[in-house]
């Protein structure tokens, strides 16, 4: 870790250090689950509860937030077609950002349509909690892409490394 930057030296997913080998590939952290999800060690299932819980909690607390908006509206008596576009709009866009979400976890996200979706997930923020919340339950939330990523740059490093045995140029040549 650099000291002045408080960056790590070697990018995650570069050659670092592996505890078996002394190098190798290194897994990507996840936010909340940091590498834990490599082994299921150091305190990897009381983080998928608390994440679940702590995702639960949020949508629930935004559910509030979300009705406090909607009175909001009752009280400004801005009529019935206004309130219906609100509601459907954030009903739609939780929808959308449900779908989204659940679909972050298992390949990785185009960045150009990512960030032309950004204000539809952010008027979405329900969805995503709840795609949060609910993939907490099969296994931390991105583990199964990033366990294919880290396996594949795993391999790859074994093939890269494996040496030969002879010298190919004095091989016999069959006559």
């Amino acid at each position: 870790m650099n000291d002045e930057t408080g960056t790590q030296d070697t990018p995650a997913g570069s050659p670092g250090t592996d505890a078996s080998t002394g190098t190798g590939p290194r897994p990507d952290p996840l936010r909340f689950f940091g590498t834990t999800w490599v082994n299921h060690d150091n305190g990897y299932t009381p983080r998928r509860i608390a994440a679940a819980a702590g995702s639960l909690a949020t949508a629930v607390v935004s559910c509030l937030v979300l009705r406090f908006a909607y009175q909001g509206l009752q009280i400004a008596d801005v009529g019935s077609f206004v309130t219906l576009l609100v509601i459907a709009m954030f009903a739609i866009c939780s929808a959308l950002a449900f779908g989204h979400t659940w679909e972050s976890f298992s390949k990785r996200p185009d960045p150009d349509r990512q960030a032309s979706l950004r204000g539809l997930l952010a008027i979405g923020f329900v969805g995503s909690l709840l795609a949060y919340f609910f993939r907490t339950f099969t296994e931390a939330p991105g583990e199964k892409l990033h366990r294919q990523e880290y396996e594949s740059a795993v391999a790859q490093y074994e093939k890269r490394t494996t040496r030969r045995t002879g010298n190919p140029s004095k091989k016999r040549r069959r006559s």
